[in-house]
């Protein structure tokens, strides 16, 4: 991994800094939903007001297109962080030009202010230069908080941090560090869960994976796809027959470079996709017509926590089964809670991300305990199939 520099190198003092953070949270009823993301950049935010730097928030919400839309205003947002993080938050009803410059003065060395949706400019999206230069106006220097948008390449995150002093984030460097640990230079030897509904969503994904990992557990839905590829009639479970030869393709590429693949033995059953569905556990190759598979069995699940015991990283992205309905979620949250336990007592490096597999997580109750939980979605996943994030490598030094 590039180097890039922290919050260590800056001198703060009477400067204003622009910080780009993901303010794009779940809203319902026009209240945050969900505090995650605003959480996670308070560490820089109170970082840098200490110093006594202005401290100028960008970020964007929904999806406007490039044009002023009310109801994507971040106003609501503004209030919402200052509530939940009891720090006082102005708010600018403009991100660039006169009148943003004037509320960033008013707002003065010490305090915070957001600007407004970035994306109501259709120059960000498009990553414009003279847009970022309407911003880089703005500050002195420039931090990148934003992991979660770090795989576009706008001009918040990719060219304004051409345009001044570049520098990551805590909440950043976090998310770096953590994937450096699980995939850059791990600690060996390496697990990574692989779970979902598709493997045609996640091939890129499955082919770095192998080349990188010791042991690669597939399961969820994606899990059929690869037993139909091993002879298994996968009985009505969630199969993508066509994917048959690119799932044999994958375990083919497994063995030649290593990487062992682990598919469950046996399965929960169910004739009907509901809660609380009469169910069993059986064999995969004792799967009826009208049966689907729909968490892994209890022999796979105690062969998954004797494996992982011997490893000493997890990454881990996609549940192993339909946990989001009783009582199919067996599976993934016993694994789960034995990877908390490992990483709270043996010293296991566990890393998540994905929002299903935050979910899971969180509906385990072991989210506290991983290493770390990214919640950057997209920018997770492009990362571990070994893509390049604009918004990372701008940071380098």
């Amino acid at each position: 991994m590039a180097a890039y520099r922290t919050l260590d190198a800056i001198e703060a003092n009477g400067k204003i800094a622009l910080v780009r953070v993901d303010l794009n949270v779940p809203m319902q009823d026009g209240a945050v939903s969900d505090f995650t993301r605003i959480e996670r950049i308070s560490g820089t935010i109170r970082e840098l007001t200490e110093k006594g730097a202005t401290v100028v928030l960008l970020s964007h919400f929904g999806r406007p297109k490039g044009t002023i839309n009310p109801e994507m205003s971040l106003a609501p947002v503004a209030k919402a962080a200052a509530d939940h993080l009891q720090i006082p938050i102005a708010f600018a009803s403009d991100c660039i030009g006169d009148v943003a410059k004037q509320a960033i003065a008013n707002t003065g060395n010490g305090n915070v202010i957001l600007l407004e949706n970035v994306r109501f400019y259709a120059g960000e999206e498009k990553n414009d230069v003279a847009f970022a230069k309407n911003l880089a106006a703005l500050g002195d220097f420039y931090v990148n908080d934003a992991f979660s948008c770090s795989h576009r390449a706008h001009a918040s995150t990719e060219a304004l941090a051409k345009e001044l002093p570049a520098y990551a984030g805590r909440n950043m460097e976090a998310e770096l560090t953590a994937l450096e640990q699980a995939l850059g230079a791990p600690k060996r030897p390496v697990m990574a869960i692989v779970g979902g509904a598709k493997i045609s969503t996640k091939l890129e994904l499955l082919f770095n994976l192998i080349e990188k990992v010791d042991t690669l557990v597939i399961g969820g839905g994606m899990a059929n796809t690869f037993l139909n590829a091993n002879g298994v009639d996968v009985g009505a479970s969630l199969c993508e027959h066509d994917l048959a030869d690119t799932a044999s393709e994958i375990m083919a590429k497994a063995v030649k470079v290593g990487c062992e693949v682990l598919l469950q033995e046996d399965a929960v059953l169910a004739k009907e996709f509901k809660a609380d569905a009469q169910n069993r556990a059986a064999n995969v190759n004792d799967v009826a017509a009208d049966e689907m598979m729909l968490d892994i069995g209890p022999i796979s699940s105690a062969q998954l926590k004797d494996k992982l015991q011997q490893c000493k990283t997890l990454v881990w992205n996609g549940p192993l089964g339909a946990f989001e309905i009783s009582p199919f979620g067996t599976g993934t949250f016993s694994l789960a809670n034995e990877a908390a336990r490992l990483t709270k007592e043996e010293g296991l490096i566990s890393v998540a991300g994905g929002g299903d597999t935050v979910a899971a997580l969180a509906k385990a109750g072991v989210s506290q305990d991983f290493t770390y939980i990214s919640t950057a979605g997209g920018a997770f996943l492009e990362w571990m199939e070994g893509k390049e994030l604009p918004g990372v490598k701008a940071l380098s030094i």
